[in-house]
């Protein structure tokens, strides 16, 4: 493959990693790749944690240390976006003009933040990239209540750290508990009570109607009547992903690009997704599936990768499903299906401080399909093991997990 050409669209950790991959497997061929932001490849999940809280420097989100790039012979095209894909004659055409062939494409183009409905003429953000890190700094140093609409991931990440930096948070979202897309109320519940106890206001089970002001100075009005005052507004209520650009490709679009089992778009030999931007077949799922992680990005380069270079060993990605959130002392660890569970049981207690334990996930037929730790990492390592072996019986499972406590508990020292 050493005079093929694969063209990465998108510089965030799915292109990079796809990238890194491909000359892994032992491609020789020439690859480049395009991201719309003129920075260097940055990681994305500390942007919500250590880079808004001041804690870490640029260098540090670095997805590929200096001299990498160079050392993989990888054409980096930063500070110009994919604006069309030529399918048909094996282009991508770029905003400044020019274009790029290619033998193979991947689209890594990732997602947005979902834009805040509510217009205000300034003092309301979202976080996604650097840029909009940096601006809602920027309004955090003048000071003021802060008001986070939104109690998934990126909001709660980003509560947790704005009150750490000592500013009044309020939380508002729709649904009853944090995270409530990801996890059950057995977490969600002790998981809001952490951020009280840290100051933190919640408003859980009611909605955003509007936010009227600046920045300093800006009212959210609220569905059950009442109204916040904030000087800064943060929004986090999802991400849509990054396809406009491929509305005239003739592939097919639907929420992220449509794909085989193989991570292949369904109309296309050549064009492959991965990422936030990449819905796949998978025959757990009764449709294709888009899932939003760091950890599904890396893992879905890595097939892509592997499925260019052995096109005659093909292998279908379906991964076991991992998520993590840093918030205050919680190092929270999401595998496999942790809200589709007919029954699940808690080992350990989340509502001491500091918290340790986990819930696990079980189907009707009695089989673990999911597992929630907190703070317990040896309980990751055994779920996981577990989930990635399959069948594993769910009431033995859990014997097993509360044993494995107990012994943890009697070798650990007095206090």
């Amino acid at each position: 493959m050493s005079n093929q050409t694969v063209v990465v669209v998108g510089s965030s950790v799915g292109g990079v990693r796809t990238a890194q991959a491909l000359r892994r497997e032992g491609f020789t061929g020439r690859i480049v790749v395009v991201g719309e932001e003129a920075a260097a490849p940055y990681d994305k999940p500390p942007l919500s944690k250590q880079y808004l809280a001041g804690e870490w420097e640029l260098d540090r989100l670095a997805l590929l240390p200096p001299g990498a790039a160079e050392a993989a012979e990888l054409e980096l095209r930063l500070g110009v976006a994919a604006v069309r894909l030529d399918v048909a004659a094996r282009q991508v055409l770029l905003a400044d003009g020019t274009a790029l062939d290619f033998d193979h494409v991947v689209v890594a183009t990732g997602a947005t933040a979902r834009p805040s409905p509510w217009p205000a003429a300034s003092g309301v953000h979202v976080i996604r990239t650097l840029a909009d890190v940096e601006g809602l700094r920027a309004d955090l140093a003048a000071g003021g209540p802060v008001v986070v609409v939104g109690g998934g991931v990126i909001g709660a990440e980003a509560a947790a750290t704005i009150a750490t930096l000592g500013h009044a948070v309020t939380v508002v979202d729709p649904l009853a508990t944090p995270l409530a897309r990801l996890v059950g109320p057995e977490v969600g519940t002790p998981l809001e009570e952490l951020h009280r106890r840290h100051g933190v206001d919640t408003r859980f089970g009611v909605g955003v109607e509007g936010i009227d002001g600046t920045a300093g100075d800006l009212t959210v009005r609220l569905t059950d009547g009442s109204e916040l005052r904030a000087a800064t507004v943060l929004v986090g209520i999802g991400a849509v992903p990054n396809d406009g650009w491929l509305a005239d490709s003739g592939l097919l679009v639907d929420n992220g690009v449509v794909c085989d089992r193989y991570c292949r778009a369904v109309d296309s030999d050549v064009v492959w997704a991965v990422g936030d931007v990449a819905r796949w077949q998978d025959p757990r799922y009764p449709a294709e599936v888009r899932v939003e992680h760091w950890t599904n990005a890396v893992e879905q380069g890595a097939a892509v990768a592997h499925n260019i270079v052995h096109g005659d060993d093909l292998q279908p990605y379906s991964p076991l499903e991992y998520v993590w959130s840093d918030q205050y002392d919680w190092k929270l660890q999401i595998v496999g299906h942790a809200t589709r569970g007919a029954r699940h049981e808690v080992v350990g207690d989340l509502s001491v401080d500091p918290a340790k334990g986990a819930v696990l996930y079980s189907d009707d037929d009695g089989v673990l399909i999911g597992a929630v730790t907190v703070n317990w990492p040896k309980a990751l390592v055994t779920s996981r093991r577990a989930l990635t072996a399959g069948g594993t019986d769910f009431a033995e499972f859990v014997a097993s997990l509360r044993e494995l406590l107990a012994k943890q508990q009697a070798a650990a020292p007095a206090r």
